[in-house]
């Protein structure tokens, strides 16, 4: 359970320049709840992925300051983490995770993680290095286009299948790739808040902006230069809510936004 902010823009951002000083302070707040380590992605001007990720808080990591700061790419993604119960915080389970030129983080908690394991090939599972359900999914998203005539119809794959065998799972997540972001929003059967965040306040106005009703909300916005995406802990407006139970792919060249087609999930997809 975490927080995303995901961007593809036109010239190199700084995570900073996505929010602006006071929204991105306020988005860095949120690590006093997911604390758990933090991580950030991005590709740089030879379209080349690159990540850094520490297991310690955001909210007292000098390292996030720095890196959060500086212009690295023209798309990225910053992961703050809440760790699921019983998942250790260490480097090796701290996002975003990533191969070559992939880099993933994921937004929720897709259990038991033996049936998710399951569904690896051996040499996908030979690739773990963590415990985490997270690093799972990522490796199932992997073998799918792998498998695949394309990005699109490998990521989406996964989904159905995975939307099919853990229906009530957040599968929010980002994923960046040499010509694409995906940004993942399924999560409609998921507790919201889930039972971990309720034991943490007395009351439900305690919580952070719409953590209460919406945790697993995502929205995006889209400029003229630039498509952002963020999950829900922000009250500012000229956001958009992205659709229940949706996925789109965002081209890194051109911008343009492309909704993939999740249905039907049956057998075989």
């Amino acid at each position: 359970m975490c927080r995303l902010l995901g961007y593809v823009a036109a010239r190199p951002l700084a995570p900073v320049d996505v929010l602006g000083e006071p929204a991105f302070d306020t988005f860095t707040s949120l690590a006093t709840l997911h604390g758990d380590g933090w991580g950030a992605a991005w590709h740089d001007a030879d379209g080349t992925t690159h990540a850094v990720s520490s297991p310690e808080s955001a909210a007292r990591d000098s390292q996030y300051a720095e890196v959060t700061r500086q212009p690295l790419g023209t798309a990225g993604l910053v992961h703050l983490r809440w760790a699921t119960g019983g998942l250790a915080v260490a480097p090796e389970n701290t996002h975003p995770f990533t191969d070559g030129n992939y880099a993933f983080a994921h937004n929720g908690n897709i259990a038991p993680i033996p049936q998710l394991e399951a569904l690896l090939t051996p040499e996908s599972t030979a690739k773990l290095r963590g415990a985490t359900d997270s690093e799972r999914y990522f490796r199932f998203v992997l073998q799918c286009i792998e498998e695949a005539e394309s990005e699109a119809s490998g990521v989406t794959r996964a989904l159905r299948i995975l939307m099919k065998e853990f229906p009530e799972a957040s599968l929010n997540a980002l994923l960046l790739t040499p010509s694409t972001t995906f940004a993942i929003h399924i999560n409609s059967l998921a507790a919201s808040p889930p039972t971990a965040l309720s034991a943490l306040y007395a009351f439900p106005e305690e919580m952070p902006t719409r953590h209460a009703t919406e945790y697993y909300a995502m929205d995006y916005r889209i400029t003229p230069d630039a498509v952002h995406v963020i999950s829900s802990g922000l009250d500012e407006p000229g956001w958009t809510h992205v659709p229940p139970d949706s996925a789109a792919m965002v081209d890194l060249e051109t911008r343009q936004v492309t909704r993939l087609d999740l249905l039907p999930v049956g057998p075989g997809n």
